[in-house]
Protein backbone atom coordinates (compact mmCIF):
# COMPACT_ATOMS: atom_id res chain seq x y z
CA UNK A 1 0.00 0.00 0.00
CA UNK A 2 1.16 3.56 -0.85
CA UNK A 3 2.54 5.65 2.18
CA UNK A 4 1.02 8.45 0.74
CA UNK A 5 -3.08 9.41 1.75
CA UNK A 6 -5.28 8.88 -0.21
CA UNK A 7 -7.82 11.82 -1.93
CA UNK A 8 -11.17 12.06 -0.26
CA UNK A 9 -14.13 14.21 -1.06
CA UNK A 10 -17.22 14.87 1.25
CA UNK A 11 -20.81 15.87 0.16
CA UNK A 12 -22.34 17.18 2.96
CA UNK A 13 -20.71 16.31 6.68
CA UNK A 14 -19.86 20.24 7.75
CA UNK A 15 -18.61 20.27 10.84
CA UNK A 16 -22.21 21.26 12.58
CA UNK A 17 -23.92 18.17 10.66
CA UNK A 18 -24.78 15.08 12.97
CA UNK A 19 -21.09 13.29 11.70
CA UNK A 20 -19.12 15.12 9.40
CA UNK A 21 -16.47 15.90 12.00
CA UNK A 22 -16.38 12.67 13.35
CA UNK A 23 -15.84 11.66 9.96
CA UNK A 24 -13.22 14.02 9.13
CA UNK A 25 -11.16 13.26 12.45
CA UNK A 26 -11.28 9.18 11.61
CA UNK A 27 -10.13 9.82 8.11
CA UNK A 28 -7.03 11.34 9.45
CA UNK A 29 -6.04 9.81 12.46
CA UNK A 30 -3.92 7.12 10.43
CA UNK A 31 -3.18 9.37 7.99
CA UNK A 32 -4.25 7.40 5.43
CA UNK A 33 -6.93 9.43 3.73
CA UNK A 34 -6.30 13.37 3.32
CA UNK A 35 -9.48 15.51 2.73
CA UNK A 36 -8.92 17.51 -0.75
CA UNK A 37 -12.45 19.06 -1.91
CA UNK A 38 -15.99 19.17 -0.69
CA UNK A 39 -19.12 19.95 -1.61
CA UNK A 40 -20.38 20.75 2.28
CA UNK A 41 -23.58 22.64 2.40
CA UNK A 42 -26.33 23.92 0.33
CA UNK A 43 -25.90 26.96 1.98
CA UNK A 44 -22.99 29.10 0.80
CA UNK A 45 -21.91 30.71 4.20
CA UNK A 46 -21.64 27.14 5.74
CA UNK A 47 -20.20 25.69 2.99
CA UNK A 48 -17.17 28.38 2.56
CA UNK A 49 -16.84 28.17 6.49
CA UNK A 50 -16.53 24.36 6.32
CA UNK A 51 -13.85 24.27 3.97
CA UNK A 52 -12.09 26.71 5.90
CA UNK A 53 -12.39 24.91 9.20
CA UNK A 54 -10.94 21.51 7.36
CA UNK A 55 -8.32 23.59 5.67
CA UNK A 56 -9.70 22.99 1.74
CA UNK A 57 -8.85 25.19 -0.85
CA UNK A 58 -11.36 27.85 -1.23
CA UNK A 59 -11.30 26.69 -5.46
CA UNK A 60 -11.74 23.24 -4.06
CA UNK A 61 -14.96 23.68 -1.89
CA UNK A 62 -17.85 23.87 -4.34
CA UNK A 63 -21.35 24.66 -4.16
CA UNK A 64 -22.90 21.13 -5.16
CA UNK A 65 -22.03 17.78 -5.96
CA UNK A 66 -22.07 17.99 -9.62
CA UNK A 67 -19.73 20.99 -9.79
CA UNK A 68 -17.22 18.90 -7.82
CA UNK A 69 -17.47 15.69 -9.89
CA UNK A 70 -17.09 17.58 -12.97
CA UNK A 71 -14.36 19.96 -11.58
CA UNK A 72 -12.08 16.96 -9.69
CA UNK A 73 -11.89 14.34 -12.05
CA UNK A 74 -9.54 11.76 -11.01
CA UNK A 75 -7.99 13.76 -8.24
CA UNK A 76 -9.93 12.53 -5.86
CA UNK A 77 -9.69 8.22 -4.78
CA UNK A 78 -13.41 8.46 -2.86
CA UNK A 79 -16.10 10.55 -1.94
CA UNK A 80 -17.65 9.80 1.09
CA UNK A 81 -21.74 10.58 1.13
CA UNK A 82 -22.34 12.42 4.50
CA UNK A 83 -25.91 13.95 3.59
CA UNK A 84 -29.15 12.94 4.67
CA UNK A 85 -29.86 9.31 3.89
CA UNK A 86 -33.13 10.44 1.51
CA UNK A 87 -30.65 11.78 -0.57
CA UNK A 88 -28.12 9.47 -1.00
CA UNK A 89 -29.80 7.12 -3.52
CA UNK A 90 -29.42 10.42 -6.32
CA UNK A 91 -25.99 11.10 -5.10
CA UNK A 92 -24.26 7.55 -5.42
CA UNK A 93 -25.78 7.18 -8.63
CA UNK A 94 -24.45 10.37 -9.97
CA UNK A 95 -21.11 9.45 -8.41
CA UNK A 96 -20.78 6.46 -10.45
CA UNK A 97 -22.22 7.30 -13.33
CA UNK A 98 -19.23 9.88 -13.37
CA UNK A 99 -16.42 7.19 -12.50
CA UNK A 100 -16.31 8.09 -8.80
CA UNK A 101 -15.56 5.89 -5.89
CA UNK A 102 -18.50 6.20 -3.47
CA UNK A 103 -18.15 5.65 0.28
CA UNK A 104 -21.78 6.57 2.22
CA UNK A 105 -23.31 6.75 5.55
CA UNK A 106 -25.85 4.38 6.32
CA UNK A 107 -28.59 3.68 5.71
CA UNK A 108 -27.31 3.37 1.95
CA UNK A 109 -31.01 4.23 0.46
CA UNK A 110 -34.80 3.97 1.82
CA UNK A 111 -35.82 1.12 -0.08
CA UNK A 112 -34.20 -2.44 -1.38
CA UNK A 113 -35.49 -1.27 -4.52
CA UNK A 114 -33.66 1.75 -4.74
CA UNK A 115 -30.51 -0.39 -3.14
CA UNK A 116 -30.81 -2.50 -5.91
CA UNK A 117 -30.69 0.22 -8.47
CA UNK A 118 -27.69 0.82 -7.14
CA UNK A 119 -26.10 -2.42 -6.98
CA UNK A 120 -26.86 -2.67 -10.51
CA UNK A 121 -25.24 0.72 -11.61
CA UNK A 122 -22.00 -0.21 -9.55
CA UNK A 123 -21.55 -3.37 -11.21
CA UNK A 124 -22.18 -2.23 -14.66
CA UNK A 125 -19.84 0.80 -13.84
CA UNK A 126 -17.53 -1.85 -12.16
CA UNK A 127 -17.64 0.94 -9.96
CA UNK A 128 -16.78 0.68 -6.07
CA UNK A 129 -19.82 1.35 -3.68
CA UNK A 130 -18.73 1.09 0.14
CA UNK A 131 -21.26 1.68 3.24
CA UNK A 132 -20.32 2.79 7.02
CA UNK A 133 -21.56 1.25 9.58
CA UNK A 134 -19.30 2.31 12.53
CA UNK A 135 -19.88 0.21 15.55
CA UNK A 136 -18.51 -2.62 13.85
CA UNK A 137 -15.06 -0.95 14.06
CA UNK A 138 -14.48 -1.60 17.45
CA UNK A 139 -11.67 -3.52 18.45
CA UNK A 140 -13.72 -6.15 21.29
CA UNK A 141 -16.57 -6.43 18.82
CA UNK A 142 -13.87 -7.88 16.21
CA UNK A 143 -12.62 -9.71 19.18
CA UNK A 144 -16.17 -11.49 19.81
CA UNK A 145 -16.37 -12.35 15.99
CA UNK A 146 -13.57 -14.53 16.26
CA UNK A 147 -14.44 -15.98 19.33
CA UNK A 148 -17.96 -16.59 17.81
CA UNK A 149 -15.67 -18.23 14.21
CA UNK A 150 -13.73 -20.65 16.52
CA UNK A 151 -16.71 -21.90 18.29
CA UNK A 152 -15.73 -20.76 22.00
CA UNK A 153 -19.40 -19.71 22.04
CA UNK A 154 -19.93 -22.98 20.48
CA UNK A 155 -23.12 -23.13 18.73
CA UNK A 156 -25.00 -20.00 18.49
CA UNK A 157 -28.76 -20.26 20.02
CA UNK A 158 -30.51 -16.99 20.09
CA UNK A 159 -29.59 -13.34 20.94
CA UNK A 160 -30.80 -10.14 21.76
CA UNK A 161 -29.80 -6.49 20.42
CA UNK A 162 -30.82 -3.16 21.74
CA UNK A 163 -29.91 0.16 20.82
CA UNK A 164 -32.68 2.43 23.11
CA UNK A 165 -31.53 6.35 23.03
CA UNK A 166 -33.75 9.25 24.77
CA UNK A 167 -33.23 12.14 22.19
CA UNK A 168 -37.15 12.03 20.78
CA UNK A 169 -38.42 12.85 24.97
CA UNK A 170 -35.31 14.14 26.80
CA UNK A 171 -35.75 17.86 27.64
CA UNK A 172 -33.10 20.25 28.68
CA UNK A 173 -32.66 22.01 31.83
CA UNK A 174 -35.41 24.46 31.03
CA UNK A 175 -37.86 22.00 29.85
CA UNK A 176 -37.27 22.71 26.36
CA UNK A 177 -37.92 19.87 23.80
CA UNK A 178 -35.42 18.68 21.30
CA UNK A 179 -34.59 19.89 17.84
CA UNK A 180 -34.31 16.99 15.50
CA UNK A 181 -32.94 17.93 11.84
CA UNK A 182 -36.60 18.35 9.77
CA UNK A 183 -35.60 15.31 7.81
CA UNK A 184 -35.53 12.83 10.96
CA UNK A 185 -38.91 14.22 11.73
CA UNK A 186 -40.63 12.85 8.31
CA UNK A 187 -41.68 8.88 8.27
CA UNK A 188 -42.06 7.87 4.81
CA UNK A 189 -42.90 3.90 4.01
CA UNK A 190 -39.86 3.78 5.94
CA UNK A 191 -39.86 4.68 9.45
CA UNK A 192 -36.41 7.02 9.38
CA UNK A 193 -36.25 5.76 13.33
CA UNK A 194 -35.36 2.34 11.23
CA UNK A 195 -32.53 3.53 8.87
CA UNK A 196 -30.92 5.56 11.84
CA UNK A 197 -30.98 2.89 13.88
CA UNK A 198 -32.27 -1.24 12.92
CA UNK A 199 -29.89 -0.93 10.37
CA UNK A 200 -27.04 -1.08 12.84
CA UNK A 201 -28.52 -4.15 14.86
CA UNK A 202 -28.77 -5.59 11.14
CA UNK A 203 -25.11 -5.35 10.34
CA UNK A 204 -24.03 -5.76 13.70
CA UNK A 205 -25.72 -9.48 13.83
CA UNK A 206 -24.61 -10.94 10.50
CA UNK A 207 -20.67 -9.23 11.29
CA UNK A 208 -20.33 -11.17 14.13
CA UNK A 209 -22.68 -14.56 13.14
CA UNK A 210 -22.92 -14.50 9.32
CA UNK A 211 -26.21 -15.42 9.68
CA UNK A 212 -29.22 -13.83 7.24
CA UNK A 213 -33.09 -12.92 9.08
CA UNK A 214 -35.38 -15.22 7.59
CA UNK A 215 -38.71 -13.93 9.23
CA UNK A 216 -39.89 -11.14 11.81
CA UNK A 217 -43.02 -10.41 14.31
CA UNK A 218 -42.92 -6.38 14.84
CA UNK A 219 -44.61 -4.19 17.32
CA UNK A 220 -43.87 -0.07 16.84
CA UNK A 221 -45.05 3.30 18.36
CA UNK A 222 -44.70 6.90 18.60
CA UNK A 223 -44.49 7.81 21.88
CA UNK A 224 -42.32 10.93 22.27
CA UNK A 225 -42.43 14.32 21.45
CA UNK A 226 -42.69 14.14 17.50
CA UNK A 227 -45.16 12.62 14.98
CA UNK A 228 -42.98 9.86 13.89
CA UNK A 229 -42.20 6.23 14.71
CA UNK A 230 -39.94 6.11 17.77
CA UNK A 231 -40.31 2.79 19.62
CA UNK A 232 -39.66 -0.72 17.85
CA UNK A 233 -39.65 -4.13 19.54
CA UNK A 234 -39.41 -7.18 17.34
CA UNK A 235 -38.90 -11.01 17.47
CA UNK A 236 -36.69 -12.42 14.39
CA UNK A 237 -35.88 -16.08 12.98
CA UNK A 238 -32.58 -16.31 11.25
CA UNK A 239 -31.08 -19.00 9.62
CA UNK A 240 -29.60 -21.81 11.56
CA UNK A 241 -32.91 -21.69 13.45
CA UNK A 242 -31.22 -19.32 15.41
CA UNK A 243 -33.95 -17.00 17.46
CA UNK A 244 -33.42 -13.11 18.26
CA UNK A 245 -35.33 -10.53 19.28
CA UNK A 246 -34.31 -6.74 19.07
CA UNK A 247 -35.57 -3.13 20.57
CA UNK A 248 -34.73 0.22 19.26
CA UNK A 249 -36.14 3.47 20.27
CA UNK A 250 -35.49 7.17 20.43
CA UNK A 251 -38.06 7.44 23.63
CA UNK A 252 -36.39 5.51 26.44
CA UNK A 253 -35.41 7.79 28.83
CA UNK A 254 -31.79 7.51 30.65
CA UNK A 255 -30.60 5.76 27.74
CA UNK A 256 -27.93 8.22 25.98
CA UNK A 257 -27.29 5.34 22.98
CA UNK A 258 -27.43 2.15 24.60
CA UNK A 259 -26.75 -0.01 21.95
CA UNK A 260 -25.54 -3.73 23.55
CA UNK A 261 -25.71 -7.17 21.82
CA UNK A 262 -25.85 -10.44 24.11
CA UNK A 263 -25.34 -13.83 22.32
CA UNK A 264 -25.76 -16.93 23.44
CA UNK A 265 -24.15 -19.99 22.98
CA UNK A 266 -24.25 -23.73 23.68
CA UNK A 267 -20.92 -23.46 25.57
CA UNK A 268 -20.94 -19.96 26.47
CA UNK A 269 -22.54 -16.65 26.09
CA UNK A 270 -20.91 -12.90 25.59
CA UNK A 271 -22.03 -9.16 25.88
CA UNK A 272 -21.11 -6.20 24.64
CA UNK A 273 -22.33 -2.91 25.82
CA UNK A 274 -21.27 0.57 23.36
CA UNK A 275 -20.89 2.88 26.26
CA UNK A 276 -18.01 0.39 27.66
CA UNK A 277 -16.77 -0.68 24.50
CA UNK A 278 -13.22 -1.62 25.98
CA UNK A 279 -14.74 -4.57 27.75
CA UNK A 280 -16.39 -7.58 26.71
CA UNK A 281 -18.16 -9.82 29.30
CA UNK A 282 -17.99 -14.07 28.50
CA UNK A 283 -20.07 -16.46 30.73
CA UNK A 284 -19.11 -19.47 30.15
CA UNK A 285 -21.21 -23.57 30.95
CA UNK A 286 -18.97 -24.04 33.97
CA UNK A 287 -20.05 -20.98 35.67
CA UNK A 288 -17.15 -19.08 35.10
CA UNK A 289 -17.61 -15.24 34.44
CA UNK A 290 -14.13 -13.48 32.36
CA UNK A 291 -14.49 -9.64 31.57
CA UNK A 292 -12.15 -9.65 28.58
CA UNK A 293 -10.17 -6.38 27.44
CA UNK A 294 -7.02 -5.42 25.13
CA UNK A 295 -4.83 -6.33 27.96
CA UNK A 296 -6.22 -9.81 28.30
CA UNK A 297 -5.57 -12.72 26.27
CA UNK A 298 -6.94 -11.76 23.59
CA UNK A 299 -6.37 -12.29 19.95
CA UNK A 300 -7.54 -9.56 17.68
CA UNK A 301 -8.01 -6.46 19.93
CA UNK A 302 -4.19 -6.59 20.91
CA UNK A 303 -3.41 -5.77 17.14
CA UNK A 304 -1.04 -3.29 16.90
CA UNK A 305 -3.61 -0.89 14.78
CA UNK A 306 -6.15 -1.30 17.94
CA UNK A 307 -3.37 -0.45 20.37
CA UNK A 308 -3.05 3.39 19.77
CA UNK A 309 -2.35 3.87 23.14
CA UNK A 310 -1.96 1.05 25.48
CA UNK A 311 -4.77 -0.83 27.54
CA UNK A 312 -6.08 1.61 30.09
CA UNK A 313 -6.42 4.39 28.37
CA UNK A 314 -10.10 3.64 26.39
CA UNK A 315 -10.40 3.95 22.59
CA UNK A 316 -13.62 4.69 22.03
CA UNK A 317 -16.02 6.29 18.72
CA UNK A 318 -13.68 8.12 16.99
CA UNK A 319 -11.41 5.33 17.25
CA UNK A 320 -13.62 2.36 15.61
CA UNK A 321 -14.79 5.07 12.91
CA UNK A 322 -10.84 5.07 12.41
CA UNK A 323 -10.64 1.47 12.37
CA UNK A 324 -13.18 1.62 9.51
CA UNK A 325 -11.54 4.23 7.59
CA UNK A 326 -8.18 1.97 7.67
CA UNK A 327 -10.21 -0.94 6.00
CA UNK A 328 -11.77 1.26 3.36
CA UNK A 329 -8.25 2.60 2.31
CA UNK A 330 -7.41 -1.19 2.08
CA UNK A 331 -9.93 -1.88 0.34
CA UNK A 332 -9.73 1.20 -2.14
CA UNK A 333 -5.81 0.51 -3.12
CA UNK A 334 -6.97 -3.20 -3.81
CA UNK A 335 -9.76 -1.74 -6.24
CA UNK A 336 -7.38 0.95 -7.76
CA UNK A 337 -5.12 -1.82 -8.89
CA UNK A 338 -7.62 -3.93 -10.50
CA UNK A 339 -9.11 -5.85 -7.93
CA UNK A 340 -12.66 -5.95 -6.41
CA UNK A 341 -12.21 -4.17 -3.42
CA UNK A 342 -13.27 -7.40 -1.29
CA UNK A 343 -13.24 -7.02 2.46
CA UNK A 344 -14.42 -9.29 5.28
CA UNK A 345 -14.36 -5.47 7.28
CA UNK A 346 -16.36 -3.69 4.48
CA UNK A 347 -19.94 -4.34 3.05
CA UNK A 348 -21.33 -2.60 -0.08
CA UNK A 349 -24.89 -2.84 -2.05
CA UNK A 350 -25.46 -6.80 -0.90
CA UNK A 351 -25.60 -6.61 2.84
CA UNK A 352 -28.03 -3.22 2.18
CA UNK A 353 -30.69 -4.72 0.49
CA UNK A 354 -30.50 -7.72 2.87
CA UNK A 355 -31.07 -4.81 5.19
CA UNK A 356 -33.60 -3.02 3.79
CA UNK A 357 -35.83 -6.18 2.93
CA UNK A 358 -35.85 -7.23 6.83
CA UNK A 359 -36.82 -4.09 7.80
CA UNK A 360 -39.48 -3.87 4.87
CA UNK A 361 -40.78 -7.22 6.83
CA UNK A 362 -40.56 -5.67 9.81
CA UNK A 363 -42.99 -2.90 8.93
CA UNK A 364 -45.49 -5.21 7.39
CA UNK A 365 -45.47 -7.11 10.24
CA UNK A 366 -46.04 -4.12 12.39
CA UNK A 367 -49.26 -3.59 10.27
CA UNK A 368 -50.48 -7.23 10.16
CA UNK A 369 -49.51 -8.11 13.48
CA UNK A 370 -48.37 -11.39 11.43
CA UNK A 371 -44.67 -12.93 10.90
CA UNK A 372 -43.80 -11.95 7.92
CA UNK A 373 -40.90 -13.83 5.83
CA UNK A 374 -37.86 -11.25 4.72
CA UNK A 375 -38.09 -11.54 0.89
Amino acid sequence: MSNLPLNLGFVGGAPDSAVGYAHYCASRMDNLWSLKAGAFSTHAEANKKAGETYGVAEDRTYGSLGEMLEKEGDALDAVVILTPTPLHHEMILQCLNAGMRVICEKAMALTSGEAEELRQACEASQGYLAVIYNYSGYPMVRELRRMIDQGELGEILHFQAEMPQEGYLRTDADGNKPCPQQWRLKDGPMPILHLDLAVHLHELIHYLTGFTPLEVVADQASRGWFDVVDNVNCLCRYTEKVQGQMWFSKCALGHRNGLRLRLYGSKASAEWFQANPEELEVAYADGRRVKLDRASSVSVASEQRYTRFKAGHPAGFIEAFANLYRDLADSVHDHKQGGSGASREVFGADLSIEGLKFLEALVRSSKSSNWEKVQ
